[in-house]
């Protein structure tokens, strides 16, 4: 008798441990905050060189965390390189590799309502199979919310709250008119599952700004993931010729840029006033979560979706969006990590977009699911300084453009230009080494087709790929 009951006091305070970690676990998991700005160039902060922009804050975030020197985005343009970066999986393997995006959009063509509903702006989406980050955080317990650029359907069933968001406010394609709110005269802001105009007129960082601080205080008593994709400083999407080759801005914020009197200075100007805006609001993120005593508990993630476009200063890298040189693919990011990542970090290893999924699943302690294959790696290793890499490789496609790095070496190949490059000592890609290394350039050309076999041989996925 005297067995059982030890028996039992050992069951029941088993149980009673067991209770306690499962109820204190989620209060122990960290908060994280993803950022994205949208077509930012690789120079365009402070702490990457520029001495023309102004970026205090993110500047300081570089100073209390690590910043990366080879970070590398999953395409040239928007969204594939979102895909990439939400799901973890190339987006040849997700499916989601080309622009859900109308086509007549340049020559001031205004759709009607019906040609609207029926266009591939309207009707594409990302494969409803493909688990976003979101997906698995939600599971996990965290509450999650979205404010700024969705870039994957517009389509209630491929909206944010049907792919593991609880609060959504923000546009659901490309790109929109700051202040309007319109995609080249069609209204696209959404709170949650529903179209609004109840905003227009409200600079749109701003509002996304707006919406992240409120959701931070109404959630900061419990694990949250707020991911903030700005659509500064991408131009504007109207269908006024001189709107749309410009990136707009408050006047206070152009203020504290000189005018200039060429296209090109203007463009700057709008461009870099629009850098400095998203910076302001981001202080006031951080200053939020600081508030509230979060700032030790809490992941700050920030990135560029791919190089920069009108107006940005992608150098010393050539090239620039829409290319697979190093300027439309190599972007700034900065990861603070308290506890994790030691201040002031500068770190020049090959790390992609791709590695941000299983890294947050480290930093939660939350489990892949077995379905889901991943083409990235956790940096946990790399940011305590445990392994000098994680990798050596990755794989570049579009629109008839192909290209790789392994190592060092940089390949790229397309109708219009070819050429392979020692990224160490050219990192401008001015010398075309393909005569001097062919043993190289075939070795990465072979590699190429390997990757390229592997993503062929996945299971399929829409909207693009035929099966």
């Amino acid at each position: 008798m005297r067995s059982f009951y030890l028996l039992l006091f050992v069951c029941l305070f088993i149980s009673i441990t067991s209770i306690g970690q499962s109820t204190s676990s989620p209060s122990s998991r960290p908060n994280i905050v993803l950022i994205v700005s949208d077509d930012q160039g690789y120079h365009d902060l402070g702490s990457y060189g520029s001495d023309e922009i102004i970026t205090p804050h993110l500047d300081s975030l570089a100073t209390e965390g690590v910043r990366f020197t080879n970070f590398y985005v999953t395409s040239s343009i928007c969204t594939p390189s979102r895909s990439g970066l939400l799901t973890g999986r190339y987006p040849q393997r997700n499916g989601t590799y080309e622009l859900f995006r109308n086509d007549r959009v340049n020559d001031g063509y205004r759709y009607t309502a019906l040609e609207y509903s029926t266009s591939p702006e309207r009707i594409l989406g990302t494969d409803l199979r493909e688990v976003f980050i979101s997906e698995v955080l939600q599971k996990a317990g965290y509450t999650n919310g979205i404010f700024g650029k969705w870039d994957f359907g517009q389509l209630h069933r491929f909206l944010p709250l049907q792919q593991g968001f609880d609060r959504f406010y923000g546009f659901v394609n490309t790109g929109i008119d700051y202040f309007t709110h319109e995609r080249y005269g069609v209204p696209s802001m959404y709170s949650d599952n529903t179209p609004t105009i109840q905003d227009q007129g409200t600079y749109t960082t701003d509002l996304f700004t707006r919406e992240a601080l409120e959701f931070i205080e109404e959630n900061h008593q419990a694990p949250f993931f707020l991911y903030l994709p700005y659509n500064a400083p991408h131009s504007a999407s109207n269908l006024d010729p001189e709107i749309r080759r410009s990136v707009q801005a408050p006047e206070e914020s152009l203020q504290l840029y000189p005018e200039g009197s060429t296209t090109r200075e203007k463009q700057a100007r709008g461009y870099r006033a629009a850098v400095t805006r998203m910076d302001e609001s981001i202080g006031k993120i951080l200053n939020r979560i600081s508030s509230y005593g979060l700032e030790e508990t809490t992941i700050i993630v920030f990135l560029s979706d791919n190089g920069g476009g009108i107006g940005s200063d992608n150098s010393p890298l050539r090239g620039r969006k829409g290319q697979f040189w190093e300027g439309g693919i190599r972007v700034p990011c900065i990861i603070k990590w308290p506890g994790v990542v030691e201040s002031g970090t500068i770190n020049n290893s090959l790390v992609t977009s791709l590695d941000i999924f299983p890294t947050l699943l480290t930093a939660t302690g939350t489990a892949l699911p077995d379905s889901i294959q991943l083409d990235g790696h956790s940096l946990f290793p790399l940011l305590r300084g445990e392994r000098n890499t994680i990798r050596n490789a990755m794989f570049w496609e579009l629109r008839g453009e192909q290209a790789a790095r392994i190592g060092k070496w940089k390949w790229i190949s397309s109708p219009q230009r070819k050429g392979l490059f020692d990224l160490e000592e050219d990192i401008g890609e001015q010398h075309d080494l393909t005569a001097l290394q062919p043993d190289i350039a075939q070795m990465i050309q072979e590699r190429f087709e390997e990757w390229k076999s592997t993503m062929k041989a996945a299971e399929p996925r829409g909207p693009f790929r035929d099966f």
